[in-house]
């Protein structure tokens, strides 16, 4: 598959590859996966990498920030996030639109020839 992109990979170099024992990174990205799911789950999915961090800490197991974060993102685990969700825009259906005379077609000829403006209000 990599031959067909170009890509210049002698068999000796591919079985070398598969024979290489796993990597200090590899093993302990291995031991560490299995305690950030746990406290994940146990926090009922709302820590995010920093709070896993700490608890992972705690528990013992000091690592780095970064590659808890690079764990988390990588198992899809994302915390939850805090604050309101702000709404810009309420359509009302009761109102008619307003008729599209140019038909999405912002470009003009010449100065002049069409003019565009946004009628957008936001109550305050």
């Amino acid at each position: 598959m990599l031959r067909q992109h170009g890509l210049q990979i002698t068999p000796s170099g591919y079985w070398a590859a598969k024979k290489r024992p796993p990597s200090k990174r590899q093993v302990r990205d291995a031991q560490l996966t299995d305690p950030v799911r746990e406290i994940h789950s146990t926090n009922y999915g709302v820590y995010g990498a920093r709070k896993i961090w700490h608890e992972l800490r705690r528990q013992g197991h000091p690592t780095a920030r970064c590659t808890v974060e690079r764990l988390t993102r990588d198992a899809g685990l994302t915390g939850v996030v805090g604050g309101k969700k702000i709404r810009t825009t309420t359509a009302d259906s009761g109102h008619e639109r307003a008729a599209d005379l140019l038909n999405r077609d912002f470009t003009a000829a010449r100065p002049n020839r069409c003019w565009v403006a946004d009628l957008t209000h936001v109550a305050a």
